[in-house]
């Protein structure tokens, strides 16, 4: 059965996969310690934290450096083969996203997945959800520049756009939980709650920061809407970009 049509001014949220709805940051870290490790090098913790957030291309560029003797598309397959392979034996879900997105779903608000994470690996936590609660996918290999560049983000609200015109930026609450991502969001313009998980993030005026989306409700994102869009909906225009991640 189809969701209400939405009546509330929050028209879309726009959500991270990695960090926010699952946690598959251990699943990559092993994968990527396996791998240095296949190719005779080490792989520390502070190593594994630069890449969190950052593109797959730049985090196969750091492998490369680690030892790994091979190309930067055979390195993103082969680590996004064996998260695929974890996320199939267990889908680590993050604390509060599924009942998050049942609720949004129940009050008619559309949902997009914008992660930097590629196809196969959206399309395996997409399909291990109990819904089809997004009706658009933006993947890193469907984007030219990925994370910390807003363009996923646009891409999404574009494509929201094709069946709801009058759907705008401020109609948008973007969910992140990595530095990169979060600085996507902002840039794009929209409304964007960070819910750090494995980096911490400071306090910071362009977003709103939550310890978990545990007990959040579609209230708390519309709270968060600029006035125009919690009065009459009005578009605005995308702020100035800051700046393909496994977001």
């Amino acid at each position: 059965m189809q969701p209400p049509a939405s009546s509330s001014p929050l028209k879309a949220v726009l959500w991270d996969m990695d960090g926010t709805i699952v946690d598959t940051e251990p699943y990559w870290i092993a994968a990527e310690r396996a791998l240095v490790e296949a190719h005779g090098g080490s792989w520390s913790h502070e190593q594994a934290m630069q890449l969190v957030g950052q593109a797959l291309t730049f985090s196969a560029g750091l492998l490369q450096k680690a030892g790994v003797r091979m190309e930067i598309r055979d390195i993103i397959d082969t680590l996004t083969a064996q998260v695929i392979n974890s996320v199939r034996q267990q889908v680590p879900w993050r604390p509060g996203a599924r009942e998050l997105l049942e609720e949004l779903h129940g009050a008619g608000v559309r949902c997009a997945l914008v992660t930097m994470s590629e196809g196969p690996l959206a399309r395996q936590v997409v399909d291990s959800l109990p819904r089809q609660y997004f009706e658009v996918l933006v993947t890193g290999d469907t984007v030219s520049r990925g994370k910390p560049h807003p363009e996923a983000y646009l891409t999404a609200v574009e494509r929201l756009q094709e069946t709801d015109p009058q759907l705008g930026i401020g109609d948008c609450v973007a969910l992140e939980d990595s530095a990169p991502g979060v600085a996507a969001a902002v840039a794009s313009g929209v409304t964007t709650v960070a819910v750090p998980h494995i980096v911490p993030l400071p306090q910071d005026s362009r977003y709103t920061l939550w310890e978990s989306l545990s007990g959040r409700s579609v209230a708390d994102l519309e709270a968060l809407l600029p006035a125009p869009a919690r009065g009459a909906g009005l578009e605005e225009e995308p702020a100035a970009a800051v700046g393909h991640s496994r977001d």
